[in-house]
């Protein structure tokens, strides 16, 4: 059981993890990037992604060159010529922002979920010694995906709510 839960963990860890804390705006700042335009983002299925916007990010190490990068999830439609302090993860830009939050929130619930219902399972199907019936721990999967919307959407409205109070 805790072998599952570490590997959930440590996938939580390595895949939104980055991505989350650069959306809560954690840890330092790598640059900055002048707006050029933005626009309302779409996935690949056609579903609406948030804004993102593009423009010229300039590193705050010296020596690093300019270039075109991307602002993702940004917290707002910028005007064109702003600047906005950003955090790198993964060639992309991110900013403080409670769209960027809640997916990567509700992304990490997504597999802490998978991973506490197989632990789950696995434990009853030990403690037996025979495998489990899977019924109950579907219920639990389902429970917990669920829960992992709804917490994503409230950590969301919080930091949204958060930027917009304390700037």
């Amino acid at each position: 059981m805790v072998v599952i839960l570490a590997v959930g963990g440590w996938l939580i860890w390595v895949l939104p993890g980055p991505h989350l804390t650069a959306g809560l705006g954690i840890g330092p700042v790598d640059g900055t990037i002048t707006i050029s335009s933005c626009y309302e983002a779409t996935d690949p299925e056609g579903n609406d992604d948030g804004t993102d916007c593009t423009g010229m990010y300039t590193p705050r190490a010296e020596g690093e060159p300019r270039r075109r990068i991307t602002l993702d999830k940004a917290a707002t439609s910028h005007r064109a010529g702003s600047t906005v302090e950003v955090r790198l993860v993964r060639g992309r830009a991110y900013e403080p922002s409670g769209y960027a939050t809640g997916t990567w929130v509700t992304v990490s619930g997504l597999i802490l979920g998978a991973f506490l219902a197989l632990s789950l399972f696995f434990r009853a199907s030990a403690r037996k010694g025979e495998w489990s019936h899977g019924g109950d721990y579907v219920l639990v999967f389902i429970a917990a995906e669920l829960a992992a919307l709804v917490v994503g959407f409230v950590a969301g409205a919080t930091t949204t709510l958060a930027i917009a109070l304390l700037g």
